[in-house]
């Protein structure tokens, strides 16, 4: 695959590989999207903001330069910014691969960090020299102005020039909680919005603090996705009954709805309004619960992004897949393409999937039932 260098977020060639459930594929537009949606499907995005999550910087003891990527936060309460999770790089920026970055300078509990206006102490390093629990000082509304006069966003050398915040930001964008975009909701505006009306499909949205793609240290990616806040209202919860009530699908905008809406259905007494942070990963052994197809970016097997994708189709169907992503000339990274796949292990019958047998072959297995609180 291509990557996409230019933060262009609804390209007007922009392609869609399509793989239904018996893992048939076809290429359409992406602007023709909406051509996959029947009656009675509801889409569900995230209307996550993007937060400048980027922040050059110095370590205070010693003097050297550093660059903060804020990684995690334990809710998205607007007054809860005082500490994150972070990965620290040393000496760069962008420009140089995040797998070519330099270790910041040795770390410790206590040390201070000077990241332009703000002020923080590393609390703890955590798994991996990069990785670290900082507390910033003062309070909310200081450090909200410190990261909007002094943040940018993250970004990647496959980028050909700096990111501007508005870049980053989709078109439902809402509280700024995601530290890096929801990608796959470049895909909606709001023409997407009024053909999925027309198409007798409903529409609603979650919030759900996209992470970070790359750490730089395969070690560390290995640990992706860290663990991420999300809040899923009464109206999407609502939607999804009306979806189900009907035969209709829950299709996912994006791998960050898919996980906020799995991990709700999996606690005790199922799917239902409120907040909660993802943990774990979706992977193949993964039974999904509510969600029945997702479009998503174009993804590299290995990534976390890509063990999701196994959690809705074969490895026989994914292979596929990549080889005409490939020879189509199909972009990736996240202005590039997208793929839209149905889930190949539910049933039609609702609250029954089918498991992988032996040699690829699918079974069904008992059933699953979901509870919608």
């Amino acid at each position: 695959m291509l990557a996409a260098h230019f933060p262009v977020q609804r390209h007007p060639d922009a392609k869609l590989l399509a793989a239904d459930r018996e893992g048939a594929l076809r290429h359409v537009a992406r602007s023709q999207f909406t051509t996959l949606l029947r009656p009675g499907d509801v889409v569900i995005a995230n209307d996550a903001a993007t937060m400048p999550a980027s922040l050059a910087g110095q370590h205070t003891a010693s003097g050297q330069p550093v660059e903060v990527r804020l990684a995690g936060r334990r809710s998205l309460a607007p007054d809860d910014v005082r500490e994150f999770s972070a990965v620290v790089f040393g000496a760069g920026d962008f420009h140089l691969r995040t797998e070519d970055r330099p270790l910041p300078p040795a770390l410790r509990a206590g040390d201070r960090l000077a990241l332009g206006p703000l002020r923080a102490i590393v609390e703890s390093v955590l798994q991996h020299p990069r990785l670290i629990k900082l507390r910033f000082e003062g309070g909310p509304d200081k450090i909200w102005a410190g990261l909007a006069r002094h943040g940018r966003p993250i970004e990647y050398a496959h980028m050909a020039e700096p990111l501007a915040l508005w870049d980053v930001w989709t078109p439902i964008a809402g509280p700024p909680v995601a530290f890096e975009p929801p990608s796959a909701g470049f895909a909606i505006d709001w023409r997407t919005l009024a053909s999925i009306a027309a198409r007798r499909a409903g529409f609603a949205t979650i919030t759900h603090a996209a992470g970070i793609s790359s750490t730089g240290d395969a070690e560390l990616d290995a640990l992706l996705p860290f663990d991420e806040p999300y809040r899923i209202p009464a109206a999407a919860v609502e939607a999804i009954r009306r979806a189900r009530e009907t035969g209709g699908r829950v299709i996912a905008i994006g791998t960050t709805v898919v996980r906020a809406l799995e991990h709700a259905a999996a606690r005790a007494g199922g799917l239902r309004a409120g907040d909660g942070v993802a943990t774990g990963r979706i992977g193949p052994h993964s039974a999904l619960q509510v969600v029945d197809a997702v479009l998503s970016g174009t993804h590299e097997p290995g990534t976390s992004h890509y063990e999701l994708l196994r959690a809705f189709a074969g490895d026989a169907t994914l292979q596929r897949m990549d080889a005409e992503l490939n020879a189509r000339g199909y972009r990736t990274h996240e202005f590039g393409d997208s793929v839209f796949v149905e889930n190949a292990f539910s049933l039609p019958a609702r609250g029954a999937r089918r498991d992988r047998g032996p040699e690829g072959c699918y079974e069904q297995v008992q059933s699953t039932d979901m509870t919608i609180a």
